[in-house]
């Protein structure tokens, strides 16, 4: 045999001895990778199929029947791909992602091939069934809870029928933990809002917001809403713009960041009506052509200086009651409260004499709450009454 040659049989006998130790490494990588997805809040895309326009209209049809309310689903695959976009932008860990009511699953089934893990709250009987078959598939990467995002925390005695139910055991449920406000944003959460109730519920969680209450009690619950157009044009509008500009706009624009993810025509949509409809509301003075996904992130420092979330409340109700008249001079609405001198005020905080209630930033109605809190002239009480009646109304 000849120096430097190996012997016959050595080369397969080396091949299958380096196979023996690298199988288990190799065997062991997709499962460590799919680990550290899953601690990202990202996962192995499922390679789930989306349902075609027939089995979409098959489940919506269903979901007519005994259900009176309009809602609004998305079924195009394209604009769901679009919304997860939307939904994935930043880069680190996602939080965990709550998608109420969502339908027939486009989106849900986009988001989860996307690695997205959803928690998709539904309190149409008639969806649950194809959503909770989709869970089962998975492996944790979907919960699905029945429940109604539009009827969380409702202010009634007794204990709660469902699809109602409490923020508490919905947060329980996902094992989502409250952080402090300053902290990162703890859940993400996505729906469509109803139009018939679009501006009842931005009133709802504006309450819920000032008042760190419902799902704000965990922290800075980020909110991405498809909202008419028409309501997205008050929540960004400026001081001095005549029927936009009004206590909506202030509060919002105050408490949250608010930015435009993506513009989309009525037509985009299937709705849940029996005549196929879209019934896109009518808008005489502002534009109504798309629904309009918004990003609403609650700023760090909303509870800085005098405003807190046990006094939120009674502020609330200072900016709709100077908004109420959007034309009156700021002065006469510190008459009415008992002010003596209210240019001594407005000179302090720099506001012309003449001012208008709708030429105040938000900012300013902040500012001169907090004057109005460290003035003796200045009674809480007055607004107390009206401040209980309108929170019972918009949380039946």
């Amino acid at each position: 045999m000849l120096a430097g040659r190996a012997p016959p049989g050595a080369a397969d006998c080396c091949r299958r001895l380096l196979a023996a130790t690298l199988r288990p490494l190799l065997c062991g990588l997709p499962l460590c990778w799919a680990t550290a997805r899953r601690a990202a809040g990202q996962w192995p895309s499922p390679g789930l199929r989306l349902p075609e326009a027939a089995e979409v209209e098959r489940l919506v049809q269903q979901a007519q029947r005994g259900r009176a309310s309009l809602h609004r689903f998305i079924a195009c695959p394209q604009l769901a791909r679009t919304v997860q976009r939307c939904l994935q932008s930043g880069t680190g860990p996602q939080p965990v992602l709550l998608e109420f009511a969502p339908g027939p699953g486009v989106l849900t089934r986009t988001l989860l091939n996307a690695g997205v893990k959803v928690v998709a709250l539904e309190s149409n009987s008639a969806f649950l069934p194809n959503l909770q078959s989709l869970e089962n598939s998975l492996d944790g990467q979907l919960k699905v809870i029945y429940g109604d995002f539009f009827r969380l925390d409702p202010l009634v005695p007794g204990a709660l029928k469902p699809p109602a139910m409490c923020s508490n055991k919905l947060f329980e449920t996902i094992g989502v933990a409250a952080v402090p406000w300053m902290a990162d944003v703890p859940v993400k959460v996505f729906g469509i809002l109803p139009q018939k109730t679009e501006r009842n519920m931005l009133w709802r969680l504006l309450f819920a917001l000032y008042e760190c209450n419902s799902i704000y009690k965990y922290g800075r619950v980020e909110l991405n809403l498809f909202i008419s157009e028409k309501e997205y044009k008050v929540l960004t509008a400026k001081p001095g713009e005549p029927r936009a500009y009004q206590a909506l706009t202030v509060l919002w624009q105050l408490g949250c960041e608010i930015q435009l993810l993506h513009m989309e025509p009525w037509s985009s949509f299937v709705t849940n009506l029996k005549n196929g409809g879209l019934w896109i509301p009518k808008s005489v003075f502002l534009p109504n052509d798309h629904l309009c996904l918004v990003r609403l992130t609650p700023q760090q420092n909303l509870f800085t200086g005098g405003l807190k979330p046990t006094n939120a409340t009674t502020f609330i109700f200072v900016v709709k009651q100077c908004l109420a008249k959007p034309k009156s001079r700021l002065t006469d609405r510190l008459h009415s409260w008992s002010l003596d001198d209210p240019g001594k005020l407005l000179r302090q905080l720099e506001i012309p004499r003449k001012a208008q209630a709708r030429d105040l930033y938000p900012e300013d109605y902040k500012h001169l709450f907090e004057a109005l809190q460290n003035s003796n002239l200045f009674i809480e009480t007055w607004f107390h009454d009206e401040a209980l009646e309108s929170i019972r109304n918009i949380n039946l």
